[in-house]
């Protein structure tokens, strides 16, 4: 059940990215809240990252077992592991960042997120 919570988090994540994409003002809550459009060159990063969004997605979905692997069993572990690290030290820029709304809202969004990888990370 935690695969599908975190998975859920992060395609809220996804949304939110496609609509930065598309211009809507929602910086405030993401990269210190340092934009509140994003420029065009910076949309383009979106782009990557909410294909990494969906990816991370993905792979915790095979941890928790509702989807096939794409990978061998000791990969998935490591990638989940790895991600989990990363989403993990995500928290600390979300919970230290200047931008109040990015505090109030993905901290905790994320660290959510963070925990589902770890357990199923772990568990896998």
């Amino acid at each position: 059940m935690t695969a599908i919570i975190g998975a859920v988090l992060l395609f809220l994540v996804v949304i939110m990215s496609v609509a930065l994409i598309f211009g809507a003002p929602l910086g405030a809550f993401t990269l210190g809240g340092h934009f509140k459009v994003f420029p065009a060159k910076l949309r383009i990063v979106l782009a990557v990252q909410l294909l990494l969004q969906v990816f991370f997605a993905v792979i915790l979905l095979q941890l928790g077992g509702y989807m096939s692997l794409w990978f061998s069993h000791k990969v998935t572990k490591i990638v989940g592991i790895a991600f989990a690290v990363y989403l993990t030290l995500n928290c600390f820029g979300n919970m230290f960042s200047k931008s109040k709304k990015e505090k109030i809202v993905m901290t905790p969004l994320s660290v959510i997120t963070a925990v589902c990888y770890w357990v199923n990370a772990l568990a896998f």
